[in-house]
């Protein structure tokens, strides 16, 4: 009803809510303006009431709006400051938080540093070389403290490089490097100082100084002491500093490192001095060391008087007083087999295979090298001995270089370039005879698989020659025997017959002289030579393999299959067995066999050059 009324008086019509205004008396003023306008009419007094009563409440409303506004602006002002303290407060909680993360980390780093330098310090078995004391006439001549110490601690390293070791070797340092200077205030001492401290008062290292001095006569003394080093004084003339460091350095090595010692001695072809020096330095020696030096011991006597039987006891004894001895296992088979008992060196593989808990195992494949040459498993025993010279900085650990070793392994894959690269990338040593007897041995192999017959006869006869220095014939142990069929083919049947005669009880000897007679026609001799080879040693595949080939070239086919199959059974990685046995099934007509045989012995041996023509003449025949 008011709403009605209101519209009457204003002259709108019924139920209408607001004034239509002219758009000049827009707003609250102009509004009391026409609303005072139509009242004049009915009453000006009342308009007038009606108009002040009007623009006092557009005032009224004006001041309210004007308030709400610096209210509004008051508010606004007040949140933004709120949140510009939660920003303060946030960046300084996180600025908190991330200096105690920091103070976390860097206490953890100290203390796994800390942990580290503990650990160093009681696992530390270095050599350390301290500056040598020296008067003031040598120091102005250049032959300071330093200087001598720096050549004692070269001609250590000289050694230990030169040393082919199983052994664990000590780390060689100085005194004054490897220092870092990070000084530690509350302490009053660096990093470099701390950790010699915690060596010194937790490590097992070997301290060593000395003295140089010129004697009353113009020469020179020079004289070492250290941990556990007796002292020692060694004299030269005033030009024989390098001689006299190079005897502190052996003195030094051997009261320091005695197993090393001893083995750097037979590397060196100072057998002699090795036997000597084992003999007087193992009461002393630490339990540790004393398997070592039974084992260099052992190895030099093979090297100076063949005395195999010797050798075999010391192994025996090493590999009893520590029976994870590994090498101690590898060298009972090398002597083994150096008495002619290859059944036996085979024995005492497995006996390395069921001590190291199978293959693999504990034991590294390089201390499998006799067992896999004896059973023809060429592919493994080439990676344990790459294996074993990447481990050892190039040299391997075995008693002989590992050149040699590389080509008789490669020559028997028929792989002719890898053997003349092996041979020619080894480092020549007047101290290891075995590098010139076995290049011989090697290179007349090739010349036989070529049937260059000629070359093969004087290569091998130069081997002969060299397989009288016990250091070869121990190392190579039935070497010899190849040496029978290269003469036959080269004519020389008396030379052959002698080979065999001296070559001793070897299954290469028995087997070639079964191709030897064979060859001169007499069957009945061949098989039981073969036969003799299969007895003595029912575990190894090689007479088996070439009693297999003869049984095939005289036409028994079936027969030479079996012989082949039982090659293989016990040398189930060697190639040649394979091949013949996939030679005798094309003359069986069996193509598809043939060619399963011959692309499973391309595993073993795939640059053979001979199998890859049989292969693909097979495949031929089958397409």
């Amino acid at each position: 009803m008011a709403e009605g009324m209101l519209g009457g008086i204003l002259g709108g019509e019924a139920g209408k809510g607001e004034v239509e205004a002219p758009q000049s008396l827009a707003g609250a003023d102009g509004f009391a303006a026409a609303v005072a306008e139509r009242l004049s009419s009915v009453d000006p007094q009342v308009a007038r009431d009606t108009s002040t009563f009007l623009k006092q409440q557009s005032q009224l409303l004006e001041t309210q709006r004007r308030h709400l506004e610096q209210e509004h602006a008051a508010r606004l002002q007040y949140l933004t400051g709120q949140a510009r303290e939660v920003d303060i407060r946030r960046f300084e909680l996180r600025l908190r938080v991330g200096f105690q993360l920091f103070i976390a980390l860097f206490a953890t780093v100290i203390g796994i540093g800390v942990a580290l330098m503990i650990h160093d310090a009681l696992t530390s078995r270095q050599v350390v070389i301290e500056p040598f004391d020296t008067p003031s006439a040598l120091a102005s001549r250049g032959l300071t403290g330093k200087v001598v110490a720096a050549g004692l601690l070269g001609d250590l390293n000289r050694l230990q490089l030169a040393t082919r070791s199983s052994a664990a070797k000590r780390d060689l340092a100085n005194a004054w490097s490897a220092d870092i200077q990070l000084a530690l205030p509350e302490a009053g001492i660096s990093i470099g100082e701390l950790s010699r401290l915690l060596k010194a008062r937790f490590g097992h290292d070997v301290h060593i100084n000395g003295d140089l001095v010129q004697s009353e006569t113009g020469g020179l003394e020079l004289t070492v002491r250290g941990d556990g080093v007796q002292q020692k004084t060694f004299t030269g003339n005033v030009n024989e500093l390098p001689r006299l460091t190079t005897q502190a350095a052996e003195y030094v090595y051997g009261q320091s490192e005695p197993a090393l010692y001893a083995t750097y001695l037979s590397n060196a072809g100072r057998d002699t001095e090795a036997i000597s020096f084992c003999q007087s330095a193992y009461t002393g020696a630490s339990q540790s060391d004393r398997p070592y030096l039974l084992n260099i011991w052992a190895i030099a006597l093979q090297n100076t008087s063949g005395s195999v039987e010797e050798a075999l006891g010391l192994y025996r004894a090493a590999v009893k007083m520590k029976p994870d001895f590994w090498v101690g296992y590898n060298n009972i088979q090398n002597a083994l087999w150096a008495q002619g008992d290859e059944e036996g060196a085979w024995r005492a593989g497995e006996d390395l295979r069921r001590a190291a808990g199978g293959r693999p195992g504990r034991a590294p494949d390089q201390y499998y090298q006799n067992w896999d040459e004896l059973t023809w498993n060429l592919p493994t025993w080439l990676d344990g001995i790459i294996e074993d010279t990447e481990t050892s900085a190039g040299i391997g650990t075995l008693s002989t270089a590992v050149g040699p070793s590389f080509a008789d392994i490669y020559v028997r894959m028929h792989n002719a370039p890898a053997a003349e690269l092996a041979l020619k990338t080894t480092k020549a040593d007047a101290n290891d005879p075995t590098i010139n007897a076995m290049a011989h041995f090697v290179r007349g192999r090739l010349a036989s698989e070529t049937h260059d017959t000629a070359r093969a006869a004087s290569e091998m006869e130069a081997f002969q020659q060299s397989y009288t220095n016990p250091v070869v014939s121990t190392n190579f142990p039935g070497y010899d025997c190849w040496i029978a069929p290269v003469e036959e083919a080269a004519g020389h049947p008396n030379k052959a017959d002698a080979v065999i005669a001296a070559g001793g009880s070897y299954v290469d000897c028995y087997r070639f002289r079964g191709d030897v007679l064979d060859g001169r026609g007499d069957w009945p001799g061949a098989q039981q030579a073969y036969t003799a080879a299969a007895a003595l040693a029912p575990d190894l595949p090689a007479g088996y393999y070439s009693w297999g080939v003869a049984l095939a070239r005289h036409g028994d086919l079936d027969a030479a299959i079996a012989k082949l199959k039982a090659a293989h059974q016990h040398g189930p990685h060697w190639a040649d067995p394979l091949k013949a046995w996939g030679d005798t099934l094309i003359k069986q007509g069996h193509t598809r066999e043939a060619l399963d045989k011959y692309d499973e012995a391309l595993k073993y041996a795939p640059n053979w050059s001979a199998l890859k023509l049989a292969r693909d003449s097979a495949a031929k025949q089958k397409s």
